[in-house]
């Protein structure tokens, strides 16, 4: 799982508008005439947009939720082929109602079915933008374009594919910050195309889709209301519309484990809610709030919530964990290995003030580290041992990883590294809680040294559970890497508030022994502060 930091203002974004041939031609029939929005008097005139505009999603402090289920949805269509399709399907006897923005029904079926359309615009549209990037994750990407902020630059996150930072044309440099300059005279769009038994019709969306019994979805159902709309790059998403507190049924089972105690659900799902609320704009600017896999939270089927999940979150309801009166970074982890992370050892940001390195375990495992653990040695030894610590039965608290050559190489020419095999590998630096914040892999053939810093470690070696490790040879052109714990290691570890609860500890001890000097409270939507919803 990924996360960001708390941001108390959510960013208000521009319309940008691009206006869809309503003529469609052949083979398609158009069953609507585009609507042309009109800016908000507060919208900024943009010369040069960056990119194509998406109107906000409401404020998830109104405590609903727009969630992408799937997204990049018709990229790779061609003119004269589609790209895959999106079938829905009920889960039950009613039929699938597919509205149109209006409200208006398009079409009731068991089964819709999508495919995709290039659709020419009457008048090409002109886009120019500096972009930063790629990024291992959302948190290193808002650090980049909170300093652009600080200097006057509207700079937004983007997931185009990874996360990258758009700014405006004339956005000045950022030191130690490489950047590109890209233009686009964009004259065609995607659009879905509604697949029937004498052919397709041509949709102009958003578009809503109502499920009386429930939609199916990766092996499960979900209730909806569902949202199929137009994103930034010029694809789809699908998306869900749920109360936060149905989210969270929907998260808990999945992040924790539907059976951990009472004291670790009800903990989960105070961090769960937090984190919702806290960064519901990590997706701004393609018009949702959250995705549901690990770079967000993982949401699935809520069914899978047990009679215990379900009284967690209702033991916890509206209750989130605040710092200065504003939900906290909640971030977690499956589990830390014994040691708890800064914020900073796993991703270049700010540091957080209610985390901390810590020796995660009983007083005789404190006792027996060194903190900081700066060396190689000190890790080491860490690795050796466990007895005492809090979750050490996780079964990656300690663990092993080989690479070879050709294998670092590889993961390297994914990365966009070229393919040079590395010759030797080295820790370059440690955080205090002796976690890898920069590793260098020589190469041969004269290729110049890589250096993976922070979160682009895993990011690159994605068969390393976590940066809390010691690597050595093992012969010719073989590493292996010995570590503990998965996952960034900053915050609560399930495995940890498992073990705690088990032990009798409340949720709200455990909460303050990863967060300390946090507030468990309700937190109240400030006066004012919902926008009007999307159209």
């Amino acid at each position: 799982m990924s996360r960001s930091a708390p941001d108390a203002v959510f960013r208000l974004l521009p319309w940008i508008w691009l206006p869809v041939c309503a003529a469609l031609g052949c083979q398609a029939e158009v069953i609507e005439q585009q609507v042309i929005e009109q800016p908000s008097p507060q919208s900024e005139v943009v010369a040069v947009p960056t990119h194509r505009g998406v109107p906000l999603p409401p404020s998830a402090r109104n405590s609903v939720l727009w969630v992408s289920l799937d997204d990049h949805l018709g990229v790779g269509t061609r003119p004269d082929r589609s790209a895959a399709q999106l079938t829905l399907i009920s889960a039950g006897a009613a039929p699938l109602q597919l509205r149109d923005r209006t409200g208006k029904l398009v079409s009731s079926a068991d089964r819709l079915r999508f495919s995709w359309r290039l659709v020419a615009l009457p008048e090409p549209l002109d886009v120019a933008r500096r972009v930063a990037g790629p990024f291992a994750s959302f948190e290193s990407a808002d650090q980049i374009a909170q300093r652009w902020g600080a200097q006057g630059v509207k700079a937004q996150v983007a997931h185009p594919g990874e996360w990258e930072v758009w700014a405006p044309a004339d956005a000045q440099d950022l030191s130690g910050v490489s950047l590109r300059d890209v233009s686009e005279r964009i004259s065609s769009v995607v659009m879905p195309v509604l697949e029937g038994p004498t052919g397709g019709r041509t949709l102009q969306g958003p578009l809503q889709v109502q499920a009386s019994d429930g939609m199916r979805w990766k092996g499960g159902v979900l209730r909806g209301p569902f949202r199929l709309q137009a994103d930034a790059y010029g694809s789809w998403t699908l998306l869900e519309k749920l109360p936060l507190e149905r989210y969270l049924e929907g998260v808990v089972p999945h992040e924790i484990g539907a059976g951990s105690p009472a004291a670790a659900l009800q903990a989960q799902a105070v961090l769960a809610r937090t984190w919702a609320l806290a960064n519901s704009h990590r997706f701004a600017l393609d018009g949702y709030h959250l995705c549901s896999d690990t770079q967000c939270q993982v949401y699935s089927d809520p069914r899978m919530a047990s009679p215990s999940v379900r009284q967690a979150i209702r033991a916890t309801a509206g209750e989130v964990l605040l710092w200065d009166g504003q939900p906290i970074h909640a971030v977690y982890h499956a589990t830390n290995g014994g040691v708890s992370a800064h914020a900073e050892e796993a991703w270049d940001m700010e540091p957080l003030p209610y985390v901390r390195v810590q020796a995660d375990g009983l007083s005789s495992w404190g006792q027996s580290l060194s903190l900081p653990l700066s060396s190689n040695q000190g890790v080491q030894s860490l690795l050796k041992g466990g007895d005492g610590a809090y979750g050490a039965g996780h079964p990656r608290f300690r663990w092993s990883r080989v690479y070879t050559a050709g294998q670092l190489g590889q993961a390297l020419a994914a990365a966009g590294q070229g393919n040079a095999a590395p010759t030797s590998i080295s820790v370059q630096k440690r955080g205090p809680s002796g976690r890898v914040l920069s590793l260098e892999l020589d190469r041969d053939r004269g290729a110049a040294p890589v250096v993976l810093k922070l979160d682009a470690i895993r990011r690159t070696l994605r068969r390393l559970p976590s940066t809390l490790f010691v690597v050595e040879a093992e012969g010719a052109g073989v590493w292996r890497f010995r570590g503990g714990g998965f996952g960034h290691g900053v915050g609560l570890s399930q495995a940890g508030a498992i073990d705690l609860a088990d032990r009798g500890w409340s949720a709200q001890r455990i909460l303050q022994h990863y967060y300390p000097g946090t507030q468990l409270g309700p937190f109240t939507v400030p006066a004012g502060s919902v926008p009007a919803e999307a159209p």
